[in-house]
């Protein structure tokens, strides 16, 4: 377990409205997918083919962060397309038509809440930052085109490096993935980004088998090496449906598990479909792990 007391902590990065003082608490990120075809089932999109009418995805996305802030989320993820194995490739001007009024639509009704843009590409990420996201997320950031890291550094917003993989193929796998994010932090700083600006993701689910993916959780303090603060993304991803044998809408209790897991492993931030249990889990993991939390005066003494 880390021990925050002899953790040096990066200074805080500036991500919209918000400061982020990292070492302080867990910060929730709330995944919203403007998708029909998410593996998780939350897509705002309906399906081709379904029989149900399709909705407002830009209401229905309002809807859905303002109930994520309600429940403490700090801020949120807007994608458009699948990262699910198999998925259908978007194309950036179908993509940009999915995100960018619902990251609009966000912005007016919670200029106080952070945005992200998960996607990789450029053209779509500079519409989202148009139109009011403050966020990158890169989940190809070890890949080898530069075009998110330029635009991150260009408007000055932060930028998520995650690790992924086209085949889960390694020869020592710990020591790859902290190297080659190592590469795409240097690569990022070389480019433009600020050192404060960067945030590193591991990648669970990405380029990784369900060995991999839990040695991520195992091993998770390693990445303090890199200097950075940590975002870890397990929800419902298909290795806790593999141990559990659970189908995505079930696998709330494996999700909080390796929440409380990876705070336990020095991560800073959670990226998460329920936030409501994931915020509690986070709040009670940092009561444990940073040993924030005093009890108010309780008359009649200790209980």
């Amino acid at each position: 377990m880390t021990d925050p007391s002899t953790t040096s902590r990066p200074d805080p990065t500036r991500i919209g409205p918000t400061t982020f003082r990292w070492g302080e608490r867990t910060f929730v990120m709330g995944i919203l997918n403007v998708t029909p075809d998410s593996f998780s089932g939350d897509g705002l999109l309906t399906p081709d083919g379904a029989d149900d009418a399709p909705g407002d995805p830009i209401e229905a996305a309002v809807v859905a962060g303002r109930r994520m802030v309600d429940e403490g989320a700090d801020l949120l993820d807007v994608g458009g397309e699948s990262t699910r194995p198999g998925h259908v490739a978007v194309e950036a001007d179908e993509e940009r038509r999915r995100v960018v009024p619902v990251i609009a639509a966000l912005r007016a009704a919670l200029p106080a809440t952070p945005i992200s843009i998960d996607t990789t590409k450029p053209a779509v990420a500079e519409a989202a930052l148009a139109a009011g996201a403050d966020l990158v997320n890169d989940v190809w950031a070890v890949g080898d085109a530069e075009g998110l890291a330029r635009l991150a550094a260009e408007h000055g917003v932060p930028l998520v490096v995650m690790h992924n993989r086209a085949e889960p193929r390694y020869t020592s796998f710990l020591a790859e993935l902290v190297a080659e994010l190592q590469r795409s932090i240097d690569r990022a700083l070389r480019l433009g980004v600020r050192w404060d600006d960067l945030i590193v993701d591991p990648g669970f689910g990405f380029g990784k088998t369900p060995e991999h993916n839990l040695e991520v959780i195992r091993e998770l303090e390693v990445l303090r090496l890199l200097g950075r603060p940590i975002l870890l993304g397990t929800s419902r991803k298909s290795t806790l449906g593999r141990v559990l044998d659970l189908p995505p809408d079930q696998r709330v209790e494996a999700t909080l598990a390796t929440t409380a897991l990876g705070i336990a492993g020095g991560a800073d931030m959670i990226r998460v479909h329920d936030v409501q249990a994931n915020v509690r889990v986070a709040r009670m993991s940092d009561a444990v792990v940073r040993a924030r939390w005093r009890p108010d005066p309780i008359e009649g003494g200790p209980r």
